[in-house]
């Protein structure tokens, strides 16, 4: 009797403990899923935190767009762990989590069939021990009743009436104790029955549903087992594109290309400074001409940079001050931000211009049409838009000369132009020489110069000169090899100042 209890209680605690697995190994899932959601945001903060707009052209084109895709990538990535994240919840947390609950109520029901089928095999041998003791007690009567009966019919001073009531009190003692003992037999079969009904049919019945309910809650589990590692398998062919994506970003950096790149947005225009001269002081010779440069004329040719700069790329400088004009920059980069705010004043002026079709359209329309609106309305917008398209007209007539002022680089093969001398186009660079010298006072001479060559001062701010023409100085070389000198006429102008020797005023 005692077997069945023990075989009960061992594959209920068997089953309890498969189930505490399950749950356990869904707690772990959730914790795993988490850890991947909480990986994906950090790399999705991360690459955004670094994909931010480029607040320097210092950094390589070529390799700073590599390094842009990688964050692109990286992105991508961090989405596939999200992937990852949400499948694991999906296919092991929730579905199990749906399974646990109808596993325990299933394995709910078996137990409480077992537990039924234990509680009446007891009551019924219950039944049984209960007939079995009043058979026992009934027969000890009958036993007594009848020995009773044969002690008084032997009893000779017993009467008759004595020995017929002692009698039939031991038959009918018999007769109760063959009752109990005919319950008693038919209570056995029925515990037999029940038992046998219990132990070869019900409790196995039960137990076979039981272990068919914990196989295939390890089979379960063991699928949950395969989607841990299928769910990351699933994403990895996705994963490895962003992997090979970052590899091409990295092969695809070219140092070259990034270094032409930085050459051709920062270069200045400038030619190398040529050799110093010696200048003999000891014979009073003057600094601008010289017995051993009279053939071979020394010609500055940026009127930017100072003497004191002849090595800027090397040397610390501070920032130059932004002017709207870029006087600051060197002449080719001078040059491409004109160009660039040409660009932009143009794009804005035509803009300007068909907001202005447009608006003059909607008067003609209102001036047919008085229903639909007031042309006087419109009348701030059409002068507002009339003074922007006034002003950037003048912007871009300003720009469009100062972008177009070539400064020559002056040089010869024997030295010096002649009359037919004319410059090399592809020589030219852009520079801004000052347009309002005209509208100043003129200012005194400080000397005199003597032209030893000829000079066309076919650009803009310069002024021609014939070989042995004398002029009057008005501001003297400020480093940039350039002078500015005055006929008597009053035409005033620059002229290079290796081209004439000079005598200041004392």
């Amino acid at each position: 009797h005692s077997w069945d209890l023990d075989q009960y209680d061992i594959i209920e605690k068997h089953t309890q403990s498969g189930l505490e697995l399950v749950e356990k190994y869904v707690k772990f899932a959730k914790e795993r899923t988490e850890i991947e959601q909480n990986y994906a945001k950090q790399l999705r903060n991360l690459s955004k935190k670094y994909n931010q707009k480029r607040s320097s052209k210092d950094e390589p084109e070529c390799s700073y767009q590599a390094f842009l895709d990688i964050l692109t990538e990286m992105n991508d990535y961090a989405g596939q762990r999200e992937l990852i994240a949400e499948n694991l919840m999906m296919n092991i947390c929730i579905d199990l989590t749906k399974y646990l609950q109808d596993f325990k109520q299933e394995r709910k029901t078996y137990l409480m069939d077992a537990k039924k089928a234990q509680q009446s095999l007891e009551s019924t041998y219950k039944q049984l021990d209960s007939s079995k003791k009043r058979f026992e007690r009934e027969w000890r009567e009958a036993e007594r009743a009848a020995q009773y009966a044969e002690k008084t019919d032997q009893d000779i001073n017993a009467t008759k009436a004595d020995v017929e009531k002692a009698k039939q009190q031991a038959h009918m003692r018999a007769h109760v104790a063959d009752e109990c003992k005919n319950d008693y037999a038919a209570q056995l079969q029925k515990y037999n029955k029940e038992q046998n009904q219990f132990y070869f049919s019900d409790m196995p019945l039960i137990f076979n549903k039981l272990q068919d309910l914990d196989e295939r809650r390890i089979q379960k589990l063991a699928q949950g087992y395969v989607l841990f590692s299928d769910t990351e398998k699933h994403v990895m062919p996705i994963i490895g594109k962003c992997l090979e994506g970052i590899t091409k970003a990295g092969t695809n950096v070219n140092e070259k290309n990034d270094s032409m790149i930085v050459i051709e947005q920062n270069k200045s225009g400038f030619e190398r400074p040529g050799d110093l001269e010696f200048e003999d002081y000891s014979q009073g010779i003057n600094r601008a001409s010289s017995d051993s440069s009279l053939g071979t004329p020394k010609v500055s040719v940026d009127p930017w940079k100072k003497k004191t700069n002849n090595f800027w790329l090397f040397s610390k400088r501070s920032k130059p001050t932004v002017t709207e004009d870029f006087a600051h920059l060197p002449p080719e980069q001078r040059r491409k931000r004109l160009q660039q705010k040409l660009d932009e004043i143009c794009k804005e002026l035509q803009k300007e211009v068909d907001q202005s079709e447009a608006l003059g359209k909607m008067k003609d329309v209102y001036e047919k049409n008085p229903q639909m609106g007031d042309p006087a309305s419109l009348a701030s917008q059409i002068n507002q838009t009339s003074q922007n398209i006034e002003r950037l007209r003048g912007e871009q007539s300003l720009l469009s000369t100062l972008y177009r002022k070539p400064v020559y680089f002056l040089s010869s093969p024997d030295g010096a132009y002649s009359d037919e001398s004319t410059p090399d186009p592809s020589q030219a660079i852009y520079a801004e020489f000052d347009d309002d010298f005209e509208d100043e006072d003129l200012a005194a001479p400080i000397g005199k110069c003597t032209a030893m060559y000829n000079f066309p001062g076919a650009s803009e701010g310069t002024i021609a000169m014939q070989e042995g023409e004398v002029l009057a100085v008005v501001e003297e070389d400020k480093g940039d090899g350039w002078t500015r000198v005055r006929r008597n006429n009053g035409d005033e102008g620059y002229i290079p100042t290796s081209y004439v020797t000079i005598t200041l005023n004392k």
